[in-house]
Order: structure tokens, then sequence, then C-alpha cells
């Protein structure tokens, strides 16, 4: 979305709101299946004291794949916005600054870096997440497998003394 600056850019205090939904048909995720609600852009260009200000919001909701588990579950995404606005670079190395288009801003521009930048490569389906057994693939957040944890080969000999001794 291309937003018009024209009357903004020389008048110091005033600002445009913005809000659309970003379209993402075209971007991929290795860890996202689907997303759930549109991807919301929301806020403000500002203009304070001469400098182009961008400030926001990004959010929706995703359906992903725990990392651990394999669980599928939806979890909300909020990304904030904040960027700068300029006519030239004087800086290559800025991430935050945005180039003008005459009196336009490409939002789409900005709203997709915040997204990818942003974006976890895995996802885990809760914090303490146990996975899942490598032998037997049970779920171990349901509890424990049936699984024999595997030993060390040399301390054979003493689980054979142990199991004598029972």
């Amino acid at each position: 979305m291309k937003i018009n600056l024209g009357e903004i850019i020389n008048y110091p205090g005033e600002s445009v709101e913005f809000s659309y939904p970003l379209d993402v048909s075209d971007l991929k995720f290795s860890a996202v299946e689907s997303f759930n609600k549109p991807v919301m852009v929301t806020g403000m260009v500002e203009n304070r004291a001469g400098v182009l200000t961008v400030t926001g919001k990004l959010d929706t909701e995703i359906t992903c794949l725990c990392a651990r588990c394999l669980k599928r579950f939806t979890k909300p995404i909020e990304f904030a916005i904040n960027a700068y606005l300029a006519e030239e670079l004087q800086d290559e190395d800025s991430e935050d600054i945005y180039l003008l288009d005459g009196d336009f801003v490409d939002m789409d521009e900005i709203a997709t870096t915040v997204l990818v930048l942003g974006m976890d490569q895995r996802f885990l389906c809760k914090e303490d997440c146990k996975g899942l057994c490598p032998k037997c693939g049970k779920n171990l957040n349901d509890g424990p497998c049936d699984c024999r944890e595997d030993q060390d080969p040399r301390l054979a000999v003493l689980r054979q003394l142990l199991e004598n001794n029972d």
C-alpha cells in the first residue's frame, strides 16, 4: 500500500494514520502452515521536527507445528513497526531507514520486512515441551513411554551383576 505523505512532509507535527491487511500470499515460512487471520498493519507516519517516522504494529494468528512434538497449534503474532523515512540514504548500513518515492512511502515493503525479520524459524507449543521419544515416537508431553533407556554397553557386566542380585 502506498501512502501519500505530501500533506505532512513539510509540516512538522502533522501525521497520517493507516490500517490495512497485508498480502502475504507470496511469502513462505517453513514453520508456518497457514495464516488464520489477515495480517493487519496499523499505525501512523508522523513528521517530528522534519523527521518522518513510522510507528505501528503488525498482528495476525498463525497455525504452526511444534518443533519438538509436531503438535499443530495456533499462535497470535504481533510485531512493532518502527522506521524512519528519507529521500536519500546517508548511511548504507542503516536498517530502519526506508526511501520515499517522491511523496509516497511503500508500507508493504516496511511491513513485509518487519514480518520476515521477526518471524521465528521454529515454534514450540509450550516452553517446556518434552518432544517425541526418539525410539517409539510417543509424545512425551502425554506421559512417559515404555521404551527402555539405552545403556552404555561397557556397563553391561555391572547390569548383569545387579540383575543377578535381585
